[in-house]
Formats: C-alpha cells, structure tokens, sequence
C-alpha cells in the first residue's frame, strides 16, 4: 500500500518522465524565432491610455510608416512593437506627462514568400510561422506534371546578395530523410523548374 510520501514521491518522479529533463529540452531562443519585426502592409493597435484621439488601429504603409495624430508619420516597418512603443512614448512626452502606450500586431500581412516554376497555382504567399517548403508547395495546389521535383531551388537573400539552395522533394519525403525539409524566410522565392 502506497502511502502519502511515496504517492508524493511517485507524482514527482512521473512529472520528471514526462516532461524530460530541462538539459534536454531545446528553448526556442531568440535566434531561433526573433522578436516579430513589423512590415509594410501589417496592422496595428495602437492604444494611448485616457487618450481615445490617438489611439487606433493603424496599418502600415507601403513605406513603411504609420500615420497618428500629434505624432505625423512614424517608421514602424524593421522594427519591433516593443521599438514602436519606445519611439511613440519618447514623441508623445512633447505632449503629455508619461504616456501610456501599447502597440499589439493586430494583422500580418508582410512577411510572404514566392513560388514560381511548374506549380499548380504559382504566387506570393503570406508566410506562417514555421512555414516549410512542403508547406508552401501543398498551399500552391502541388506540381504540374512537368516539374522537376529534385532540382527544386530556394532564392534567399543574404545581405547584398542572393543564395541558391537546392532542394529535392524527393529526398525530403523518402523514408530515409536524406535531406531536411527547409523552414522559409520572408523574401524568400522558391523556383520548381
């Protein structure tokens, strides 16, 4: 019979098994994900506490920019929401003593990738988190029969210039997972010749 010590005990120790030990677990860092950086085309809130004038919902322009009363334009593209903020409350103090702000991504619409090539349904494509290049292909409707499924390449920017970087389906979805099923950038523009 089991008593309260060693239920306890056992509680614990089964916590452990399922979890893992912590050694063992990958964080996702911020070089892993990042902080989401707003881009053109987005839409946010932005709230001014007990000031109803400026606060609204807001979408990012082509530039860029977003436009609030007061403050005229303000960049908000490359930057965090934290940054935004930062940026809005140093303007707003012109104004008024301690501004309370908030800015929430309501809507992201910028980070997209293209497909082009023998695809079913080629096009720009908002980018998800984590959006694999499996995925992007099964949201463009799968290959035409012409495709060249194994000489499938991804166009990525890398500061000035541009990287190629093969990818074979057929290798990514055999059972021995030659090759890894690649995560996408924004930008990035994946050609199936």
């Amino acid at each position: 019979m089991m008593t309260g010590k060693h239920l306890c005990a056992a509680l614990v120790v089964l916590s452990v098994i399922a979890t893992g030990p912590a050694w063992a677990q990958e964080p996702e860092t911020a070089q892993d994900w990042g902080e989401y950086q707003i881009g053109p085309e987005d839409v946010l809130d932005i709230a001014v506490w007990n000031n109803t004038a400026i606060s609204r919902v807001v979408p990012v322009r082509p530039d860029g920019k977003i436009s609030l009363p007061l403050l005229r334009d303000v960049q908000a593209a490359g930057l965090t929401p934290m940054q935004v903020r930062d940026i809005l409350v140093k303007k707003l103090a012109d104004y008024m003593p301690s501004p309370e702000v908030s800015v929430i991504v309501r809507e992201v619409h910028s980070p997209k990738v293209s497909v082009i090539g023998e695809i079913k349904t080629p096009g720009r494509y908002e980018l998800k988190s984590r959006t694999t290049v499996l995925d992007l292909l099964a949201q463009a409707g799968g290959f035409t029969e012409f495709a060249s499924r194994g000489r499938i390449v991804i166009l990525r920017r890398d500061g000035g210039s541009v990287k190629r970087i093969p990818f074979n389906y057929n290798k990514v979805i055999s059972a021995n997972g030659e090759q890894e099923n690649l995560v996408l950038q924004p930008g990035d523009i994946v050609l199936v010749p």
